[in-house]
């Protein structure tokens, strides 16, 4: 099985895919891992591959374009076709079910997002897949993909020595986020939305409160229930079930 990793951070890499049973699956031809640094596809001579978010707010966002860049010429490294999964907390659930998933495919490329996540345009065109690994934030998806590496190598007819031992093995109150965008403000005909420019910072943030609200509808339903939701919010949800 081949994994092709799209980092900013390679060196976190460097020891925990170097060691037991993943390095012996390398060893043996099983599993092949490539670790690539989104900065090789900045444009600029800085190799910048973040900035700040359009209708402003803490933290920063990664680009369309390196990131767009480095997942089209990774895609070329290989004959094998390969689903874009990006490591996010808004993602469905790692779980035993969905290894057993992804073992089917004969490669993977794992995008690690990282700052407040990747522009929501890179998201949608260019990722196959979202996968998290649970209720919670971690700084970067580089852990993440770690950890979807290990479990599925050690699936591997071979990736343990005792197959049989895998086969015994077992199985804050709040909303998701809202979708975020960076600069370029168009990006393959698809531009940033309009709210986001107006500068109207109280519509901004009516629109972002309504964008995580569906999205959390969407999917993850059940985080509604323990979320702190004023009567606006309710009327909203209300709207979407009736759609």
């Amino acid at each position: 099985m081949e994994f092709d990793v799209l980092t900013l951070f390679p060196e976190m890499f460097e020891g925990p895919l170097t060691c037991s049973i993943v390095q012996r699956a390398r060893e043996k031809g099983l599993a092949t891992i490539r670790i690539h640094n989104i900065r090789d596809w900045a444009p600029d001579r800085h190799h910048v591959a973040d900035d700040t978010p359009y209708g402003g707010g803490g933290g920063m966002v990664m680009k369309c374009e390196p990131l767009a860049a480095a997942i089209s010429a990774v895609r070329e490294k290989s004959e094998k076709l390969a689903p874009v999964i990006y490591l996010s907390p808004q993602g469905e659930v790692f779980s035993h079910r969905l290894a057993l998933e992804l073992l089917k495919e004969d490669r993977l490329i794992l995008l690690c997002g990282h700052y407040e996540g990747i522009d929501e345009r890179l998201r949608q065109h260019y990722v196959d897949r979202e996968i998290s690994l649970g209720d919670f934030v971690l700084t970067g998806g580089e852990l993440p993909a770690m950890v979807v590496i290990d479990a599925l190598v050690r699936l591997l007819p071979g990736g343990v020595g005792n197959e049989a031992s895998v086969q015994n093995d077992s199985f804050s109150a709040g909303v998701l986020d809202y979708p975020h965008y960076t600069r370029p403000e168009v990006f393959e005909n698809v531009g940033v939305p309009e709210v986001l420019l107006s500068g109207n910072h109280k519509e901004i943030e009516r629109w972002r409160r309504h964008q995580a609200l569906e999205r959390t509808y969407r999917r993850r339903p059940e985080l509604l229930d323990a979320a702190r939701l004023t009567p606006e919010d309710r009327a909203y949800i209300e709207a979407l079930k009736r759609v």
